[in-house]
């Protein structure tokens, strides 16, 4: 802990912080992702962070789990080169327990084992904005968002014609470029964003030498049209073709990940069609809409090779929700909802669905008092009912603070593959959470500082995971191990997990930025057996981010970011530890005029070596150029 404290404090004098930039005050910022509507965040007592596309352009990013890394109480683990499955986990959560939305579509994979979503194939090209909700918020979401929701909203079309392009090329003949185009005239509306990458990659495998490749080629789109004032119609779509090679090869001497020729294919198509009819001057608005998630996953053991995994999973939602406003101090927020979701994994095919329904009460009974509360019922086709509830306060004070609190349950429901597969348990129950956090914001010197801090206590119960069947379980009639020889999934786990999270945001000049986190989280295995009280897996106790941007008054800008990892254990036992780490990056660009401008930035300055996951390596010093293109 000394040595990550003497870290921190390294980097703070380097180069301080960023967390969130400082809003303008004159333009309220609007959240979404707490109650599924558009709020003021002053009025959210949930703990939200929101990154823009001005901060995606700013920070170069392509992956977006390189950006979700560096916020506060967010851990992010990679098997390896670009493209490899990515996991990320919020306040120590598992990363299956991590919803994702995007434009609307939840796209969590039904046919993945946990029903996770995997982050490695998601780029930045066409994200305009991302919100982080950090606790469960099931009931506006429903199953999965125990550890929290990530939001990703592409850009919507605005009045009159823009575009904007950008191509970059640099370490492991990587080649980067994407191009968007959007406008609006009239009723109709709409958007074209495409990119494509493609690298060689790293070898996956830490002791490996043959490099692992990745290419992605993908668009997402938007249509809209107006039939009259606040009645249209909204379609949005996503598709994206990966292909990534994979160390799936163990040394027999060693017993550690080793070079293999196997790779892996990944199709995704998400959609959302929806109508909105919003009456009474938009007091009472009305949304229906189907939304679809395809996922398509192949693994091949070497070129021209067999299959050796196939994936199929496919999720279908009809969606209703209503949001009225009575009177300007009270608003009711209510749905009902359907999903079916199917998977194949080429041995078994089973499918599953759940109706639900919620409603929310928001209430203002001062003008700088916020109360919201509301329940959930999901009806499982398979488990049967589960009812959640959730509430929250914010008190936004005249003299620059905030107080935040909130009570939030989660749950998720078994995926497909725990019920139904050759270890499948038809008789598991959903995995549930409660979790409280309290905080408070304050904001200096007209708003040109703010610093906040959180502190949250998450419960999760009825934990599934893969156990053992004992020769006795498979003997005795009505067990869940009679025929399971090698395992079965059931409901044994169970965690606990809090902590703190720190942030602070300065703007002592108008061209300077200054933002930084800190995060503390205990978690901790509270599953009766040989690893009771052991740190979670993959859990580092302390993570922070600091960073820094300066924009000259000739209009170059520079910046840097440096991100510190502690230390870790890579398994349930706490016997295999990953070392902590700390990686600092730079960057620059210069406009050319006022539509091209020439970018670069160097990441992982100092050449760390480090491993997110056991066996697995990462980038080391990687160096990039390229060029941006924006027409108005």
């Amino acid at each position: 802990m000394t040595k990550f404290f003497l870290l921190l404090s390294a980097a703070a004098i380097v180069s301080p912080a960023y967390a969130q930039d400082i809003p303008d005050t004159d333009a309220p910022e609007l959240v979404v992702t707490a109650s599924r509507v558009a709020q003021p965040a002053s009025e959210i007592g949930q703990a939200v962070t929101v990154i823009d596309r001005a901060e995606i352009e700013r920070r170069q990013t392509v992956v977006v789990s390189d950006l979700l890394a560096t916020t506060p109480g967010v851990t992010v683990t990679r098997n390896g080169t670009l493209g490899a499955l990515t996991g990320v986990r919020i306040r120590g959560a598992e990363s299956d327990q991590t919803l994702v939305v995007i434009d609307g579509v939840r796209v969590n994979d039904p046919a993945s084992t946990g029903g996770g979503f995997d982050f490695g194939n998601l780029l930045a090209s066409s994200v305009e904005r991302i919100e982080i909700l950090r606790g469960p918020n099931s009931v506006p979401w429903g199953s999965q968002a125990i550890g929290g929701v990530v939001n990703i909203i592409t850009a919507a079309p605005t009045e009159g014609v823009q575009a904007r392009a950008n191509a970059e090329y640099g370490y492991a003949d990587s080649l980067f470029a994407s191009a968007g185009v959007s406008g609006k005239s009239g009723p109709v509306s709409g958007s074209l964003t495409g990119g494509y990458l493609k690298t060689d990659g790293i070898s996956s495998a830490a002791s490996g030498t043959e490099r692992d490749g990745y290419r992605q080629y993908g668009a997402t789109g938007r249509v809209g049209v107006e039939f009259a004032p606040g009645i249209g119609l909204d379609l949005r779509g996503y598709f994206a073709d990966s292909k990534v090679e994979i160390d799936d090869g163990f040394d027999p001497e060693t017993f550690v990940v080793a070079d293999s020729l196997a790779y892996g294919t990944t199709q995704e198509l998400y959609g959302y069609a929806g109508l909105h009819a919003n009456f009474a001057d938009g007091r009472f608005n009305n949304r229906v809409a189907f939304t679809i998630a395809d996922i398509n996953r192949d693994n091949f053991s070497q070129p021209g090779g067999d299959m050796s995994f196939i994936g199929r999973g496919r999720s279908e939602r009809y969606e209703y929700q209503g949001d009225f406003r009575p009177l300007d101090e009270v608003r009711v927020v209510a749905g009902v909802e359907r999903e079916n979701s199917r998977f194949n994994d080429g041995f078994t095919f089973a499918d599953t669905g759940i109706t639900s329904v919620y409603g929310q009460l928001i209430v203002k009974p001062l003008d700088i008092l916020t109360i919201t509360g509301g329940v959930r019922n999901d009806d499982h086709d398979d488990f049967g009912s589960r009812t959640t509830f959730g509430a929250n306060a914010a008190l936004a004070l005249r003299t620059g603070t905030t107080l935040r609190a909130s009570y939030g349950e989660g749950f998720k429901a078994p995926t497909l593959y725990q019920l139904f597969s050759a270890y499948g348990n038809r008789d598991l129950d959903p995995e549930t959470a409660r979790n409280f956090d309290v905080g408070v914001e304050q904001a200096f010197l007209g708003d040109r500082v703010r610093a906040g801090v959180t502190y949250f206590n998450r419960r999760t119960r009825n934990q599934i995971d893969f156990r053992n069947c004992s020769p006795a379980e498979q003997a005795t009639a009505g067990s869940i191990c009679v025929d399971r020889p090698f395992g079965v999934y059931d409901n044994v786990a169970r965690a606990e997990a809090d902590g703190v999270e720190f942030t602070l945001a300065l703007r002592p000049v108008d061209a300077l930025t200054l933002t930084a986190n800190y995060s503390y989280i205990h978690t901790e295995n509270r599953a009766i057996g040989a690893n009771f009280g052991n740190d979670l897996a993959r859990r580092p106790k302390q993570t922070a981010s600091v960073n820094a941007d300066y924009l000259f008054a000739f209009g170059l800008s520079v910046g840097g970011t440096v991100s510190l990892v502690d230390d870790s254990f890579d398994d349930a036992a706490n016997t295999t530890r990953l070392d902590g780490y700390a990686l600092a990056g730079i960057r620059a660009e210069m406009p050319i005029d006022d539509r091209i401008a020439l970018y670069g930035r160097v990441d992982n300055l100092t050449d760390a070596r480090y491993e997110t996951v056991a066996g697995y390596g990462n980038y080391g010093r990687a160096a990039y150029g390229g060029v941006r293109l924006r027409l108005k």
